[in-house]
């Protein structure tokens, strides 16, 4: 397989012609895209961290093993976390790994290796990760990804406890090219046709072997060797921490989404109307804390924002700030949904009862549909609403699962779907933090679609068909005027 032809090796152009190559050649499953974990996540430059119980011990050690394991000290931190994990059950160890992902390092997956995983998922390539650690420490990452297959430890079990041992080959240097190789046989994959990403030089065994070898956010030694052998190298962004800059924003935003929220509720105060007042609320609300913390709205389709009304507006959820973001952009005439924990909240509690918002118990369904009823009245009333199908914040650009709640109002109440999708919430404000960042969040928003005909004892398929309409927009961001 040829390099993807561009003028440069590296640069923002060379994720471009990476695209560009993957779409333009073969496709199938007989082609792999394998990724370790070095380049789809900034572990490199990741601080350390403390776990509270339960079972701190084994949580700092799979995260501790997990920002060395892309340099040598990566199978010794294997070796001390397989002794750590004897006597204990692979289940105690997947949910460790699973909440080491979520509180420790979602924030460090790249949203440019997500778009190169979308577009090998697209071409029906076979999309494996691997990474210098545990099977337990793989998953969690792939499944927010939605990659298929991984690579990683496996460790000896006899009965349901670990032994202490390993099952096979560390996935380390020679011995991970090994297993990727093994794999490959296994499923019919032509490595030679197929695509390595890794940032380590320990994995230039790996690397050497495949058609297209891809380096990403390389180490010193792998981008010597990457520049002699002439491979293309997409560039990702660092994955920061917000600057004492960023902090003063925040603050300065919060105090002006109060100040905005009451200006904007005594500047039509003399109506009388408290429609008209919450309407305002959302306008100064909004626009005064997004202009102070330097983040600008860059939206396509803003014809749809306003027409047709009522509407049910689906956005997906990556930011605490998508709160003000999404307001922002659909104007007046909204209000939206959100978990009951929020009524007891000291200042967000009282602006969003007061703009209408509906209030769900999340972790009862009964309540939460039936909590959702009057949605449907609100509706047929005039005024639309905003929700997240998600139900919660992805911890990846990749959209979660949609649950049905949205599509049945919108079923019942006779109203359009919009999809909003925004493309890069996460970039201004992570999905758990406070602190904003300046910058530009691109919003598309699609034409409407209908849900008339649809069945509300049976909408599996306009779920998943609204989801991929996300997934294909956000592969394929339409143009922006002007």
């Amino acid at each position: 397989m040829s390099r993807p032809a561009t003028t440069e090796t590296g640069g923002s152009g060379a994720l471009d012609a990476m695209v560009t190559a993957i779409r333009s050649g073969p496709h199938g499953a007989g082609i792999s895209a394998v990724f370790d974990l070095s380049a789809v996540a900034d572990l490199r430059t990741m601080p350390g961290r403390r776990f509270r119980a339960p079972d701190s011990a084994t949580a700092g050690l799979l995260f501790e093993q997990l920002r060395h394991s892309g340099d040598s000290s990566g199978p010794e931190l294997l070796e001390q976390l397989a002794g750590h994990a004897a006597g204990k059950t692979p289940g105690e160890l997947a949910a460790q790994g699973e909440r080491v992902f979520k509180r420790g390092w979602y924030d460090r997956v790249y949203p440019e290796a997500w778009r190169l995983v979308r577009e090998h998922v697209a071409a029906g390539h076979t999309v494996v990760l691997t990474g210098t650690v545990t099977e337990y420490q793989l998953h969690p990452v792939a499944a927010a990804l939605e990659i298929g297959h991984i690579l990683g430890a496996r460790l000896t079990v006899t009965g349901d406890r670990f032994t202490g041992g390993f099952d096979g080959p560390l996935p380390y240097g020679p011995g991970k090219a090994a297993m990727v190789a093994d794999f490959a046989g296994a499923h019919g994959i032509d490595l030679r046709r197929s695509y390595v990403y890794a940032g380590s030089a320990t994995d230039l065994p790996l690397l050497s072997s495949a058609g297209t070898p891809a380096p990403i956010a390389p180490d010193t030694t792998l981008a010597a060797t990457a520049a002699d052998q002439d491979w293309i190298r997409p560039v990702v962004a660092a994955r920061t921490a917000p600057t004492t800059g960023d902090r003063l924003r925040t603050v300065l935003g919060f105090a002006a989404l109060l100040g905005g929220a009451l200006f904007g509720v005594l500047s039509k105060a003399y109506t009388r109307d408290r429609r008209t007042m919450a309407d305002a609320l959302m306008r100064y609300g909004t626009g005064w804390p997004l202009r102070l913390c330097g983040i600008r709205l860059r939206v396509t389709g803003a014809e749809y924002a306003r027409n047709p009304r009522p509407a049910v507006f689906l956005f997906n959820h990556q930011s605490q700030f998508d709160v003000l973001i999404v307001p922002a952009v659909l104007g007046a005439g909204v209000t939206g949904v959100g978990k009951k924990e929020l009524i007891r909240h000291p200042v967000f509690g009282p602006l969003m009862r007061f703009v209408g918002v509906t209030f769900i118990d999340r972790s009862n369904t009964d309540r939460a549909k039936a909590s959702l009823a009057p949605v449907v009245h609100t509706l047929r009333d005039g005024l639309s609403i905003a929700i997240a199908p998600e139900g919660t914040r992805s911890y990846t650009p990749q959209p979660g699962k949609f649950k049905k709640g949205a599509f049945h109002i919108a079923a019942q109440a006779g109203v359009p779907v919009i999809p909003v999708v925004i493309r890069n919430a996460a970039d201004i404000g992570r999905r758990d933090s406070m602190i904003a960042r300046p910058g530009i969040v691109d919003i598309a928003i699609l034409p409407p679609i209908d849900s008339s005909d649809w069945d509300p004892g049976d909408l599996g398929r306009e779920v998943a068909a609204v989801r991929q309409r996300y997934l294909d927009t956000l592969r394929d961001w339409p143009a922006t005027a002007g």
